[in-house]
């Protein structure tokens, strides 16, 4: 029986820019779904009375949910910057290879700043309220 050939996979290629930022974007994308569970779980705590939210809070309040809090805003940020280069995409702009490149190391740029923006807001800007 001959072998049949094998199609290439990822590794035989050089680093694609467009790739890893596909790839990231369907990695946040899951990551911000396990947040949708943790969030069903919180309300429904919410709804259940005084006794389900203290158990909700203790159990929401482990290092481990603090970390997948963090995971969920890296995810947020990026999601909807890659996303909004998804819909421009759309259009049919910007999808030339100089430009896409561009827009990759854009969207970098921007999750970056986004995700400085929303741990300020979420962690420092209320400090020093009276």
């Amino acid at each position: 029986m001959t072998e049949r050939p094998l199609s290439p996979h990822w590794q035989v290629y050089k680093f694609k820019y467009t790739l890893t930022t596909s790839f990231l974007n369907r990695i946040t994308g899951v990551v911000l779904s396990l947040g949708l569970i943790v969030l069903a779980y919180w309300l429904m705590a919410v709804a259940s009375g005084g006794r389900a939210y203290t158990q909700a809070l203790a159990v929401l309040s482990m290092l481990i949910f603090k970390l997948l809090y963090a995971a969920l805003l890296v995810s947020f940020c990026y999601h909807l910057v890659a996303g909004i280069r998804h819909l421009i995409w759309d259009t049919g702009r910007y999808m030339e290879r100089a430009q896409s490149k561009r827009s990759a190391a854009i969207i970098s740029v921007v999750s970056v700043l986004l995700m400085a923006v929303c741990l300020y807001f979420a962690f420092f800007a209320g400090a020093h309220a009276p």
